[in-house]
């Protein structure tokens, strides 16, 4: 469906039924086709709202109006619109850093904030040249499986996702494909995202050459003191692709804490917590990490 929200038009796709309901935004690339396994595996039980951010997917496409600033305008635009009175934002990448900015907003009904392979609020640390090079990472197909093999995903992805994902970098609008990479990635949120007032789970894949694990555990966690972290083991940084079925039950554990209280309930107990699997029955649970710093 479409959405006329924050001055522009935004295809949103909603699936099941169940609060708190669950919206999510896309990396840079993707669109909400990016989370189509996590929301298979979670819209039974929950709301799940995915929206194709301004630029990318189905949405529109301006010129200009890419800041931080317009990304988290657009999904509480969005959020008001569908009148969700109890929610809890999910954002990748991109996405991750947009939902942060939203958050420390303190928006109405927020009651979560899951940021998967998140930016950090600090600017993106790459030179110039580096990030002029980016511009044309999604240029054509070749490019795009040269990204996916070198940075995104060196492990591979699936026949079926890897279409989706050359299809969502490709339909791209390149206004949406140069604004990241050359000044969205450099903005500075650090001075507001300590105003979030929400618990906060950070989930990073293992091998993430992008926002890796120990990149997130200094320039996300300090900055957001009720924030936990949770490392993917053996994945990279599309983790909506490369490991669906586990993130979707990290999200869900973390819901369930917001909703009927458990370890997420108090975050000031742990610093980071690990995904271990059942030697038995196989079912994946988080545990207290035994190497994880704990809080003061």
């Amino acid at each position: 469906m479409m959405i006329e929200a924050n001055g522009i038009d935004l295809h949103v796709e909603q699936r099941g039924a169940g609060g708190p309901a669950l919206v999510f935004l896309h990396y840079w690339g993707g669109s909400s086709r990016t989370w189509q396994h996590v929301v298979d595996a979670l819209s039974p039980d929950y709301r799940t709202v995915a929206i194709d951010q301004r630029g990318w997917g189905k949405s529109a496409a301006p010129e200009a109006g890419y800041a931080l600033s317009d990304l988290a305008g657009d999904v509480l635009a969005v959020v008001d619109s569908l009148a969700l009175e109890s929610y809890i934002l999910v954002g990748h990448s991109m996405g991750g850093k947009a939902a942060q900015l939203a958050a420390s907003q303190r928006p109405r009904g927020l009651r979560g904030l899951v940021l998967v392979a998140p930016a950090p609020p600090t600017p993106l640390a790459l030179p110039l040249d580096a990030r002029q090079g980016m511009v044309h990472a999604y240029n054509s197909r070749e490019s795009i499986v040269a990204t996916l093999q070198q940075v995104l995903a060196p492990d591979g992805l699936s026949d079926g996702d890897l279409d989706t994902v050359i299809a969502d970098s490709l339909t791209g609008a390149s206004s949406a494909k140069a604004a990241w990479p050359l000044a969205t990635s450099q903005e500075d949120i650090t001075a507001v995202v300590p105003l979030i007032d929400v618990p906060v789970i950070v989930i990073s894949g293992e091998h993430d050459l992008v926002d890796p694990p120990e990149v997130l555990r200094r320039e996300v966690l300090p900055r957001i003191p009720q924030s936990t972290l949770v490392v993917l083991p053996g994945v990279g940084h599309l983790l909506p692709l490369e490991a669906p079925t586990d993130l979707a039950n990290v999200i869900k554990a973390f819901v369930l804490a917001q909703t009927r209280g458990g370890f997420f309930a108090l975050p000031e107990a742990q610093q980071e917590v690990a995904l271990t699997r059942c030697g038995d029955c196989g079912m994946a649970r988080l545990t207290a990490s035994t190497t994880a710093p704990r809080r003061p």
